[in-house]
């Protein structure tokens, strides 16, 4: 859980333009009935395609920090399981991506007559995109009753205060929807 957890805490370093979270849920769920939460037996559960990441025991506490100071926040409490109303998971995956772009440069010559050209110079960076994702699992069905995730861009070298503000931005954006208000 620790090597893959950094995934999350790298991710957690999500620059601060990152995307608007995205949320999903169970309209049918009464969520103003729960009150108590505790962490999923499946919480260690990583993208394998992370462990390349240097995770840290650090950054998983700052995560679980994070989403403990938020759920109060949201009038939860955290509690042994077999108290809780539901179960809180969270993961995280690191995915490559390829930006490219094309410039396009016009030029006139004159030498002994006039032309024009066209010079096309392409400039391709691979960078890292991670995604945080929480879930809410209802304990008496062990039922996924909500999801909410948030990608962006990861920063290395950031100091610890840096990340841990990072990472309780990020949280608090992904559960600024929980419990889901009408319309979102």
């Amino acid at each position: 859980m620790t090597r893959n957890l950094l995934v999350a805490l790298s991710l957690i370093v999500l620059s601060a333009c990152s995307n608007t979270p995205d949320w999903d849920y169970d309209k049918s769920v009464e969520f103003a009935n729960y009150k108590t939460f505790s962490w999923s037996p499946d919480t260690a559960n990583f993208d394998k395609g992370a462990q390349n990441y240097q995770i840290s025991e650090l950054m998983e506490k700052r995560v679980r920090n994070a989403i403990i100071t938020e759920m109060a926040q949201h009038g939860l409490t955290l509690v042994e399981n077999t108290q809780a109303d539901v179960m809180v998971n969270f993961h995280a995956a690191v995915d490559t991506k390829l930006d490219v772009d094309t410039f396009n440069t016009s030029y006139s010559a004159r030498w002994n007559y006039w032309g024009v050209g066209w010079h096309t110079q392409t400039q391709a960076r691979e960078y890292e995109v991670g995604t945080l994702v929480i879930d809410v699992i209802d304990r008496a069905s062990n039922q996924l009753v909500w999801r909410g995730a948030k990608e962006g861009r990861l920063r290395k070298k950031e100091s610890p205060e840096k990340r841990t503000e990072t990472v309780n931005n990020t949280v608090k954006d992904i559960l600024s929807n929980f419990p889901p208000k009408v319309g979102h």
